[in-house]
């Protein structure tokens, strides 16, 4: 069973592709975000099912495109707060591309969200960003998530 609302989020590609392998033998890959009150939020919404969250690579000191593509998917299975901005498994859960860059494991994110079955998508299932209904109060068209410091807001 799943809510009826998804989460969209741009990941850097490069966390992606490492990810996908640490979600497979770890079981859930975690990426972080600086957001915790909105994982409070769609923890609460959810009420303890998966939820799909669709990821599109970010780009780095680039905004975000509605034109971006969403390539990538999983389920959403929690989040964490960190403890001084580490996950609570350290490197277990972590795409091990994180590990070149001092603040990503060391004091920057706030909250870890964790994604199970992460996989990359076929290239006839690819669909820009653009095509994803908003909700109130979510993403506006014209502004969509972007960035190393945005994490995803849940959509229908």
């Amino acid at each position: 069973m799943t809510k009826d609302f998804a989460i969209l989020a741009p990941v850097p590609l490069e966390h992606l592709q490492s990810g996908a392998q640490i979600a497979k033998d770890t079981g859930f890959v975690a990426f972080g975000s600086r957001k915790w009150e909105l994982f409070r939020k769609v923890d609460e919404l959810r009420d303890g099912l998966a939820i799909p969250v669709l990821i599109y690579p970010s780009h780095e000191g680039v905004p975000a495109k509605d034109s971006f593509v969403i390539s990538w998917a999983g389920w959403y299975v929690g989040a964490e707060e960190s403890c001084n901005g580490r996950h609570s498994a350290g490197m277990v859960h972590r795409p091990p591309t994180t590990g070149q860059y001092d603040g990503d494991n060391r004091g920057h994110w706030a909250v870890f969200w964790h994604v199970r079955d992460l996989i990359e998508l076929p290239q006839d299932q690819r669909v820009p960003i653009s095509a994803v209904k908003t909700i109130k109060g979510g993403w506006r068209k014209d502004a969509p998530p972007g960035g190393r410091n945005w994490s995803p807001r849940p959509q229908p």
